[in-house]
């Protein structure tokens, strides 16, 4: 069981003004819909990014009742569910809380977590009772229900990809202890694995206690003496102090196979294919494509895991032989048993790929991505999901990410290029974190856009 999301825009803090605590918690849910300029859109929480078949039936099923029917993936892992009609009353929280998709409706938009998608598939341990434990103390926290849309959790499985993400807390997997992180602070605490939901649970409480006179959202929207004092605390409740600075790259699951050595006596040297990985055009995904990836997880492990890079980890197992296998084969070397699973991960991978998703690092989508844009979104200056597909071109170096306004919303961490629509034009700038390059600006050429932006990523 496990996976999500960059750091969001800042919270709107104001020196002297009113706490953005007093004005209520602005992102959307599936209990509070948001108004956007193609309907109203409902955010559904997807803890760890993991669902079964079932529960993937029940999205697509709201999506097509009360919706336009599409599925759109979120830097976090999460669902968003557009085009919904402003009367649809409690119709959609109603079927998803029968698919066990809403478990509290006081906590529903508390249950941002994110976790390693590829948790116990790559060798790498698995994190999906941290996730299981953490989400139901999140839920039975009266206090936990304060949290606001934008605090998130992170649970790390030691590979760093979403340790990268910048989350308020995050547990990362170290041998049979964990690491506890608040904030971006490169301090973190060592303790026992089994006590790293709690104690997460315990930071984000002490955090609502530190917020209180200034209103913040999130870790990092607290006074520097404060957010200080608060690692403090933290740190006296927990386990020693270990330094380690928090990953500055958030690595996305490369699309294709999933592998891991095969622990199977006897010892061996080969891999199996544990999961198959793919990314998703702009994070959008019609019916068609929902259907076929929730039946390719009900074919296999039953399970879909989706990542904050929006694409989606499919767990196996993609083996043993199926019974196509000749008995005589079956009695050879294990060489026909790896045959048969290369056929079934192939021939998933082939159906994934016809139907227009990710499969390999060479598809010229790999790596771009993009907000709504026009005309879902009113502040979006352009439709800049139709200029990314226009100005699609050899797989890049570096991931680009098209944003329709200064928001930004959705945009990705760590290093990749920034394309910005403003009213003198596209800005484009290359991010390293914190620092920003020298801007270009290119203003209504699409061809120069398209070279402009192909050079930047290479």
């Amino acid at each position: 069981m496990l996976a999500a999301m960059p750091e969001s825009a800042p919270s709107p803090l104001s020196a002297g003004g009113t706490s953005p605590r007093d004005g209520g918690d602005a992102c959307p849910g599936t209990l509070r819909l948001h108004r956007a300029d193609d309907g109203a859109l409902a955010r559904v929480r997807i803890p760890g990014g993991v669902l079964s078949a079932d529960r993937a039936d029940a999205l697509l099923a709201v999506a097509g009742r009360f919706g336009d029917g599409e599925l759109h993936l979120t830097s976090r892992g999460n669902v968003q569910l557009r085009g919904l009609d402003a009367e649809c009353g409690g119709g959609p929280a109603e079927l998803l809380g029968a698919a066990g998709l809403l478990p509290s409706a006081a906590h529903e938009r508390a249950r941002n977590i994110v976790a390693s998608p590829l948790a116990g598939l790559d060798g790498s341990p698995p994190v999906g009772d941290w996730l299981s434990e953490l989400d139901s103390l999140v839920c039975g926290s009266a206090s936990a229900a304060a949290l606001s849309g934008r605090f998130l959790f992170a649970l790390d499985s030691g590979r760093g990809d979403v340790d990268a993400l910048g989350a308020d807390v995050t547990l990362i997997a170290e041998g049979g202890d964990c690491l506890l992180r608040v904030g971006a602070a490169d301090e973190v605490f060592r303790l026992p694995s089994a006590d790293g939901p709690r104690a997460a649970l315990l930071a984000a409480e002490l955090f609502l206690r530190a917020a209180r006179d200034s209103g913040a959202w999130r870790v990092k929207d607290l006074p520097d003496d404060v957010r200080t004092a608060l690692v403090g605390t933290v740190g006296a409740t927990a386990g020693p102090v270990v330094h380690r600075p928090r990953p500055r790259t958030a690595k996305a699951p490369a699309p294709g196979p999933v592998t891991a050595p095969d622990s199977s006596p006897p010892a061996t040297t080969t891999v199996t294919v544990t999961a198959i990985s793919v990314g998703v055009p702009l994070g959008r995904l019609a019916p068609a494509q929902w259907r076929l990836l929730t039946e390719t997880a009900r074919r296999y492990g039953n399970e879909l895991r989706l990542t904050p890079w929006r694409g989606i980890v499919i767990p196996g197992p993609f083996g043993p032989p199926g019974p196509s296998t000749q008995p005589a084969q079956s009695a050879q070397s294990g060489q026909s048993a790896q045959s048969t699973q290369s056929g079934r991960t192939a021939e998933a991978l082939d159906a994934l790929a016809a139907a227009g998703l990710i499969t390999g690092p060479d598809s010229p989508w790999t790596g771009v991505g993009a907000c709504i844009g026009h005309p879902g979104c009113a502040k979006s200056l352009s439709d800049v999901r139709a200029e990314a597909g226009a100005a699609v071109g050899p797989v890049g170096r570096l991931p680009v990410y098209w944003s329709g306004c200064e928001r930004r919303c959705g945009h990705p961490h760590g290093e990749w290029i920034d394309v910005v629509v403003t009213p003198e034009g596209h800005r484009i700038s290359h991010v390293r974190g914190e620092h920003r390059d020298p801007r270009t600006v290119v203003r209504n050429d699409p061809a120069a856009l398209a070279s402009a932006v192909s050079g930047a990523r290479a």
